[in-house]
């Protein structure tokens, strides 16, 4: 059984250009996005507190996701770039989100789901710049990065096939992958990891 679909359609190569002409852009957006991550599984805890087959999994998600920000907070400090003081919202996450069911089943799915299709398309991205950036000790960072947000998009989905039947979850993740797809395409093109 696979536990994600691939995205649809692939980043542009003017995408990953604007990241490497400005990449310190880049860094604080990542940062956020990290940031964010962390405080979605936070948040799912708090909210589905009684779906206790994905408590273990989203704490070490956090945890995770918190480490990863340490480590891009790190990384900026190193090169003199400072945190953005105010976090910018996301248009892509917030165009996803809006397609979310509104009944508490529905939702509840969507949300899984789309933290898969959020990660599959950070993976994407970070193994784009993995292979492109120049500087090698940032290659790297990003290719540790790309295979962490890739097992990601697998354990959304393995989480939803707690509570879902494997052709609602798989019908609903790639109709929720074709939204993405448009959506992606329809976005500024910016320094940025959505």
């Amino acid at each position: 059984m696979k536990l994600s679909i691939d995205i649809k359609s692939s980043s542009s190569p003017e995408w990953i250009q604007a990241v490497i002409n400005d990449f310190e852009s880049f860094l604080k957006d990542h940062a956020d996005c990290e940031r964010k991550a962390s405080g979605m599984a936070q948040h799912l805890i708090a909210k589905y507190a009684d779906r206790t087959a994905i408590i273990p999994g989203l704490i070490d998600l956090m945890i995770e996701e918190m480490e990863h920000f340490r480590d891009v907070y790190d990384l900026m400090q190193s090169k003199n770039i400072s945190l953005n003081k105010n976090m910018v919202p996301d248009a892509y996450v917030n165009a996803l989100q809006k397609l979310r069911k509104s009944d508490v089943d529905g939702r509840f799915m969507d949300t899984l789901l789309l933290g898969s299709v959020i990660e599959c398309r950070g993976a994407e991205r970070f193994k784009m710049i993995a292979y492109n950036i120049e500087d090698e000790e940032m290659a790297k960072f990003y290719k540790r990065l790309w295979t962490s947000e890739a097992k990601h998009g697998h354990i959304f989905v393995k989480w939803a096939l707690n509570y879902f039947d494997e052709k609602t979850v798989y019908d609903r993740l790639d109709w929720l992958m074709d939204k993405e797809s448009e959506i992606i395409k329809n976005l500024p093109i910016k320094s940025a990891l959505h």
